[in-house]
């Protein structure tokens, strides 16, 4: 079994805002969903704790999620009331009460926070040692900026462990638009980047609108990455990227995660409309091979699942039943002609080789 970076799981919100132990096998977690109907994923989650660990899971990257909206579930087709609030000042309150999830789970011994190359390079050693005695270590991120109230606020962010923001999740955010709009980078959002270069806050590009996605590669020169994204040219929408984006990233020396989200995977698919056995596996694959096709390597891929993302096995490839599945993506590559080095660095050594140089000393 090889051992596995995931560059994005939200496993505070999936925990807070839907109910779910995760530190119980994800029979149990699944079982105490059995009645509930409000949500399609409900029973069908495919992430806990153990069942991480039964993937390989050696790191990954743990969000916190919330996204201030002037009112909740505007007709702007974007809000929802499991993710938003009406000021920032509530979505960093959401936000900090995640940050204390992940923290007691470091106190019950079920994860590390993992905030320097030191502790980076050290978990790893002792993981892939013995990977049954020690806990997922995790790199704190944020998706969507908002719960950061004003860009002087980054600092206490950076100094409480947060290491990688994406600036926007879905349509307007205080500092960028997200998926779904046009938009560049907000004033705020400039300052923003300002602080984050001073700090050594890594950028997220995954969600940003096409304008604000070049915007912030022309005015911050820091490290830059996407955690979560699939290609334009396979599935047409603004949420992948297109092949220009692609080469701007690798110009950046960054790493491409692949999402195992249904409707990024296959034209057409439809969120509760479309059933989630017309999407194999092999898909991810077809991206995989896209990006490594077009710049001429494998250095710039790796994971990023978003499982329980908002969704369950109802909107994964058919073949994915839950998160130890990843381990299957290796024959899959293996039979398209990739060696072991190459599956080494999509399954991990791609995002470590990016973390080692990106995270402070």
């Amino acid at each position: 079994m090889k051992p596995i970076f995931d560059a994005h799981l939200d496993l505070s919100w999936s925990a807070l805002q839907w109910g779910r132990d995760l530190t119980q096998p994800l029979a149990t977690v699944r079982a105490a969903e059995s009645h509930m109907t409000d949500h399609p994923a409900r029973g069908r989650g495919t992430v806990s704790l153990p069942e991480m660990r039964a993937a390989g899971i050696a790191a990954c990257l743990a969000t916190v999620l919330a996204r201030a909206k002037p009112e909740v579930c505007p007709a702007d087709g974007f809000s929802r009331r499991d993710l938003d609030f009406r000021t920032q000042s509530m979505a960093y309150a959401m936000a900090q009460g995640q940050l204390a999830y992940y923290r007691a789970l470091e106190q019950e011994g079920h994860l590390r926070f993992l905030r320097t190359q030191s502790d980076l390079e050290s978990h790893w050693k002792a993981w892939t040692a013995a990977p049954a005695n020690e806990p997922l270590g995790i790199i704190l991120a944020m998706e969507g900026a908002d719960p950061i109230t004003t860009p002087a606020q980054a600092e206490e962010w950076f100094a409480a462990g947060l290491r990688c923001v994406g600036l926007a999740h879905y349509g307007q955010g205080a500092y960028a638009m997200g998926t779904g709009g046009e938009g560049p980078v907000t004033p705020a959002g400039r300052a923003l980047l300002h602080e984050f270069e001073d700090l050594g806050m890594i950028i997220d590009l995954t969600h940003c609108a096409d304008p604000g996605f070049f915007e912030v590669l022309d005015r911050f020169a820091g490290p830059v990455h996407a955690s979560h994204n699939m290609c334009r040219a396979l599935v047409p929408a603004d949420r992948q990227f297109s092949d220009e984006q692609i080469h701007a990233l690798v110009d950046r020396d960054a790493v491409i995660g692949m999402a195992l989200d249904a409707w990024m995977l296959q034209p057409g698919w439809k969120v509760r409309g479309t059933d989630n056995p017309a999407v194999p596996l092999t898909a991810v694959a077809d991206h995989v091979d896209h990006i490594c096709q077009l710049v001429g390597n494998a250095r710039h891929v790796g994971i990023g699942s978003d499982l329980d993302g908002g969704f369950g096995n109802e909107q994964t490839p058919h073949d994915l039943p839950t998160i130890a599945g990843l381990q299957t993506l290796g024959p899959i590559l293996k039979s398209r002609g990739y060696n072991d080095a190459d599956i080494d660095g999509i399954f991990h050594g791609n995002w470590l080789r990016f973390f080692s140089m990106s995270l402070p000393a």
